[in-house]
């Protein structure tokens, strides 16, 4: 167990390492600046700027440099703003995890209990329209259901204010936010339940009288859950992260919003600060599901 945890935190270090690789060199790569869309600045002041930010050196010097930086927890400051790039990830995360947070518990909950029902009730009506609804949740993008939900429950009916600093409604967000992920686990726990319920030892229970409820919740549904738990990394690293294109349609200030802004901006130590932090995010997280397997299945060794 822990050679095999070792092995995974050295992959996961050389995975954000290559990431931060990837992003720094892309973005620099990319004709322009983050002060080319500045009101002709006076020579001297961009000179200036660029001395500032390390701009005016080799692009091998300025990752080394950054990369020095980030290895002691400085993430720089903002090109636009002059802020610390720490200060304002952590700013705006606190309003992504409370969102994505809810929007993990609505898609985990609802998803286990569509999923155990559909597969309960194979092939008849519950299923049938589990399936479609599924379906249609999984196809429509989150952008085109966040943008109608609020054309129609915000402006035309009113049902909900539009999200501001004093009044914060999570409703239509994280509906947006949660409905694909719900329909990913419907299907995962409808095919990993179905293929439970057909082992020898579920038949084994219900010969022996074992109550019915008894044999679907602790020895079906646990075992069904394995693939499910394969998906909460990935699935909590999404949420917790907000959808960027969600939060921009929602005018939520959370970290997503901040790195549309960034690239809009090309703020340099912006997309970099919050690239590594997302991508250590879903690492981690990625990290944390894979090491829960044991807990949930003993017959799964890590040796």
């Amino acid at each position: 167990m822990l050679k095999y945890a070792a092995k995974r935190i050295l992959l996961a270090v050389v995975t954000i390492f290559v990431i931060m690789v990837v992003t720094f060199f892309a973005m620099n790569a990319i004709p322009g600046g983050p002060f080319a869309k500045e009101k002709a600045p006076e020579p001297a002041v961009r000179a200036a700027l660029e001395k500032r930010f390390h701009l005016d050196r080799p692009l091998v010097e300025q990752f080394f440099l950054y990369t020095g930086n980030v290895l002691q927890g400085n993430f720089g400051i903002s090109t636009k703003t002059g802020r610390e790039i720490s200060t304002t990830i952590f700013e705006s995360f606190s309003i992504s995890a409370r969102l994505g947070g809810i929007s993990v518990l609505v898609a985990l909950s609802f998803g286990l209990v569509l999923g155990s029902i559909a597969a309960l009730t194979r092939n008849k009506l519950p299923d049938q329209l589990i399936v479609f609804f599924t379906t249609l949740a999984a196809g429509v993008p989150s952008f085109v259901l966040g943008t109608l939900m609020l054309l129609v429950f915000s402006l035309m009916l009113k049902w909900f204010p539009v999200w501001s600093a004093t009044n914060q409604n999570y409703v239509l967000p994280v509906i947006a936010l949660s409905l694909y992920p719900m329909a990913h686990v419907t299907r995962l726990t409808k095919t990993s339940m179905l293929d439970v319920l057909g082992q020898d030892y579920i038949r084994t229970a219900r010969a022996k009288g074992v109550r019915p409820s008894l044999v679907i919740f602790k020895h079906a549904l646990r075992n069904a859950l394995i693939p499910v738990i394969t998906y909460i990394g990935p699935l909590t690293a999404y949420a917790l992260t907000g959808s960027m294109v969600v939060e921009h349609i929602f005018s939520i200030g959370g970290l997503g919003s901040k790195f549309i802004t960034g690239i809009d901006n090309r703020d340099y130590p912006m997309i970099m600060g919050t690239t590594i932090f997302l991508a250590s995010l879903m690492v981690l997280l990625t990290l944390i599901s894979d090491l829960l397997y044991s807990a949930v299945d003993p017959r799964i060794s890590f040796d």
